[in-house]
């Protein structure tokens, strides 16, 4: 699968930009601020619905305009995808797939697989949990279908229960209601638990080989997939911490509070190890990502990377480079020394200036 090209109209700092991309691999350079990541973040939202920043649709708009349009052609197995996707201020967002509206979201899923690799992600071992959480529910939503449905129902019934924990203080014979919620939340929360749990398990398949080859064959690593609760005891440890969740007003037993430990030659990396460890074991699991959905749908992903390779030792940089010249990249970055010294081969080139491309070359 590849991205032919992706028309932008009233995005962020763009008023109007049309870039046809090469199957291989793209730079985008030029100054910082210069909009080169919103170039990455439009092909994300347009295959995935959701930007990397976590924006809301308003702050993409442009200033001054009251919807955006993007347009991306995406070619898989050698049919051609249009998507169109209209972005609102003060409305629901509109999404068209050749013409034809679709009524939900996650009917996009699966036309056309992205991986996102920011500086930010070479931190997701030592930051929070919610960032790893996201990391699976992100790759998940592109390969399983009944992920989306099942997350997107827990989801809901996380904001209701949680409603109702505030609402029982103030109506006491609420409480009668909450058995149904709690019905629910185990039927997709025990869904959402074994899904993740089979995910973790393909992926260290996959990575324990790629970070044994990135550190020299010194290092193994394994990704540990660490449930709040298991999916056979999730019914009985919300009854157990029923009244804890009554007086604290919310729901603290589920998924929505999993995490994921990473284990190098048995040493907890998250609270012992170096930074250099965890931005290895990051770019690992980025490099495992591509090999996962690869064997998932039988094709490799668009690899999208906003500015990792300043990020990276000589060492990681080349590594990462001579992994991903068989797929098409997008490569954000401020000058293209990098690559002359790597010899890496650029297929085409953009040079990014105040929200246009300034000059091409192939």
């Amino acid at each position: 699968m590849f991205i032919e090209s992706i028309e932008l109209l009233n995005y962020r700092n763009y008023k109007q930009l049309h870039i046809d991309f090469h199957e291989g691999t793209n730079v985008l350079y030029g100054d910082n601020a210069q909009g080169k990541t919103n170039i990455l973040e439009s092909v994300y939202v347009c295959s995935t619905t959701k930007s990397h920043r976590g924006s809301k649709d308003r702050e993409i708009v442009q200033f001054g305009q009251e919807e955006s349009h993007i347009k991306m052609i995406v070619r898989r197995d050698g049919v051609p995808y249009r998507i169109d996707m209209h972005l609102k201020k003060n409305k629901a967002r509109g999404i068209a797939v050749n013409g034809i509206p679709i009524k939900k979201s996650s009917e996009l899923f699966g036309i056309v697989n992205v991986i996102f690799f920011s500086p930010e992600d070479l931190n997701i071992i030592k930051n929070g949990p919610s960032e790893r959480r996201r990391f699976i529910d992100l790759e998940l939503c592109q390969l399983n279908r009944l992920y989306v449905y099942y997350l997107v129902q827990f989801n809901k019934v996380i904001i209701q229960r949680n409603k109702l924990l505030k609402e029982i203080d103030f109506n006491p014979p609420l409480i009668d209601t909450l058995d149904l919620w709690d019905a629910q939340l185990v039927r997709f929360g025990r869904e959402l638990i074994r899904l993740r749990a089979s995910f973790i398990e393909e992926l260290n398949e996959i990575i324990y080989g790629i970070h044994f080859h990135l550190s020299g064959n010194k290092e193994t690593l394994t990704v540990k997939y660490e449930p709040n609760t298991a999916e056979t005891d999730l019914e009985k440890a919300l009854k157990k911490n029923r009244p804890q969740e009554l007086r604290q007003k919310m729901t603290l037993t589920g998924p929505h509070r999993d995490d994921l430990n990473f284990i190098i030659n048995e040493t907890d990396i998250r609270k012992f190890g170096s930074q250099g460890q965890q931005r290895t074991a990051a770019l690992s699991l980025k490099l495992a990502e591509i090999e996962l959905v690869k064997k998932t749908v039988k094709d490799y992903p668009v690899l999208l990377l906003d500015d990792v390779l300043s990020e990276l030792d000589k060492k990681r940089q080349e590594h990462l480079l001579s992994e991903i010249r068989h797929i098409q990249t997008i490569i954000t970055c401020t000058g293209l020394d990098e690559f002359v010294s790597s010899k890496f081969q650029m297929n085409k080139t953009f040079k990014i200036v105040n929200g246009a491309v300034e000059s091409e070359t192939e």
